[in-house]
């Protein structure tokens, strides 16, 4: 199948009718023990605060945590699987991690629209993950192109 390039004003004349200021999509996940041991074999982070209960304990955690960059790792899910969807490609993001994730804890992750460039299809999200206990695990804000 041939790939059609339309203009760039029609993209962003297309985007600017579909995306407001104040949408927002959320995803809920509960990171396991097993998705965590991938992740630090893949990632090859094998710090023993995600990985070894024993050594955990010993910590101000008191328990295993799960990856900062794992759980950030639902907003880039969202944002390319759910809103804005397939296409939306990165340019930049920022983190403040505020509260540790447990292993076998809840977290949703939400991303709201805060600015949309009027000359090219980018724009900037609030991004948020939030424990059940409705604590901040992290926010930041990501700016993104949409295709």
């Amino acid at each position: 199948m041939a790939r059609m390039f339309y203009p760039k004003f029609n993209l962003v004349r297309e985007m600017n009718s579909k995306l407001k200021v104040g949408d927002k999509a959320t995803l809920s996940k509960t990171f396991t023990e097993s998705e965590v041991e991938q992740f630090a074999k893949i990632s090859l982070d094998d710090n023993p605060i995600h990985l070894d209960r024993e050594y955990a304990e010993s910590t101000v955690f008191v328990q295993p945590i799960v990856h900062g960059i794992l759980v950030a790792s639902l907003l880039s899910g969202l944002m390319g699987g759910k809103f804005p969807g397939h296409g939306t490609v990165y340019l930049g993001q920022t983190l403040r991690f505020m509260s540790p994730v447990y292993v076998d804890e809840e977290v949703e992750a939400t991303v709201e629209v805060v600015k949309i460039r009027k000359d090219k299809p980018i724009i900037t999200l609030k991004t948020q993950c939030v424990k059940s206990d409705g604590t901040i695990a992290l926010e930041g804000e990501a700016v993104v192109k949409v295709n």
